[in-house]
């Protein structure tokens, strides 16, 4: 864990929509700047605790993050989804609501946060606390009470905490039910895929017919995917593949990187080919980083030319090598579809740093070798 950061537990839990929120709750968690999300634990069901009678059962989650945040600063990115959500806080904390993220633990520490106590003190006497957060981080050991949080869980019981969704993490934000679920595993991002239906509506369309009625679901789900890049950082990317190799010195060149993009300007695709190089300077990177960090970049609303910049400054800063080259070709759909809508153009963009600027015998190596 990078210097500056801290781990900490996030719950969840929703009595209202919940099929709908919970998972749009972590689907902004995941998107949110200065967080990043290592594990959510499956959905738990529950009755309501203290709540007025007749309160409908919650679904509950943990989600361990790592976060640059300190804890008054993680407490507002939750508070804001929260409020996009249309949380209304109350004097009731009890009360039905439609989302609520707190934080149950941060690092080690112990201390109030106005009025809310870390560790959070339902996480070793709920069972709907403690269950989902075992979940997620099994050998976090409590600052005070010196167990781990697995053996609080098993201790506690699962008195009427059952659980009913699964999350599968291998296919990132997407919810994978069991079919006793009713039709959650058609819920994914609602507000994504409402502001789809519009966008139906408003070319002439009929979102409910046949072919369409999964379509803002497919479209949301899509497009997470192809922007995946904002939710992803460098460090979580390299993953300390980042080796020492005294001697090596001759350029690493990994070419022919196929890459896919979205045009900032229309957010229509354009795709091509990447040509990485460096010069060592006493480190190396595994060869599959390099791709995956093109991958970073590229699964943001783009422009060619600061792509392949984006690309060579990354190399510069992970690395420190002697110089750095990057070349890119690609077809943009917004070029061959519409305007000039000339289907055989390309365009071609460069970024030299250091001895491919400073040599012109290298630079062109490169291009050679690059072809």
């Amino acid at each position: 864990m990078r210097e500056g950061t801290a781990r900490a537990i996030i719950v969840l839990g929703s009595n209202i929509e919940r099929e709908r929120n919970l998972p749009e709750a972590i689907r902004m968690l995941r998107r949110a700047e200065h967080v990043r999300v290592e594990n959510v634990s499956g959905f738990y069901e529950s009755p309501s605790v203290g709540g007025p009678a007749g309160a409908p059962d919650f679904f509950n989650a943990a989600a361990l993050v790592c976060t640059e945040l300190d804890p008054k600063g993680l407490r507002a990115v939750l508070r804001g989804i929260e409020a996009v959500l249309g949380r209304e806080r109350g004097d009731d904390p009890d009360a039905p609501r439609r989302i609520d993220l707190d934080i149950a633990y941060y690092g080690d520490s112990e201390f109030d946060l106005d009025g809310w106590r870390i560790p959070d003190p339902a996480a070793i006497t709920e069972p709907h606390v403690a269950i989902p957060i075992a979940e997620v981080a099994p050998d976090w050991v409590h600052p005070a009470d010196g167990r781990t949080v697995s053996e609080i869980a098993e201790q506690i019981g699962r008195g009427e905490v059952r659980p009913v969704m699964a999350i599968h993490l291998n296919s990132p934000y997407t919810p994978r039910a069991p079919e006793d679920f009713d039709d959650v595993v058609d819920v994914y991002a609602p507000r994504f895929e409402g502001l789809v239906r519009e966008q139906l509506v408003e070319i002439g369309e009929d979102p409910d017919r046949e072919g369409l009625v999964r379509t803002p679901l497919r479209v949301a789900k899509a497009m997470d995917f192809l922007t995946s890049g904002y939710s992803t950082s460098l460090e979580e990317v390299v993953n300390d593949a980042v080796f020492d190799a005294e001697g090596a010195d001759e350029m690493v060149l990994v070419k022919d990187i196929e890459f896919y993009s979205m045009c900032e300007h229309h957010m229509l695709p354009f795709f091509g080919k990447a040509a990485v190089a460096y010069l060592p300077k006493g480190k190396i990177i595994g060869l599959s980083k390099v791709a995956r960090i093109v991958d970073v970049f590229a699964r943001r609303l783009q422009v060619q030319e600061r792509l392949t910049n984006q690309v060579a400054d990354a190399l510069i800063d992970i690395l420190d090598p002697h110089g750095v080259a990057v070349t890119m070709q690609g077809r943009h759909l917004c070029m061959m579809m519409r305007g000039v809508q000339k289907q055989e153009s390309a365009m071609v963009t460069s970024a030299m740093r250091g001895t491919f600027i400073t040599d012109p015998r290298t630079r062109n190596e490169f291009l050679d070798l690059a072809r």
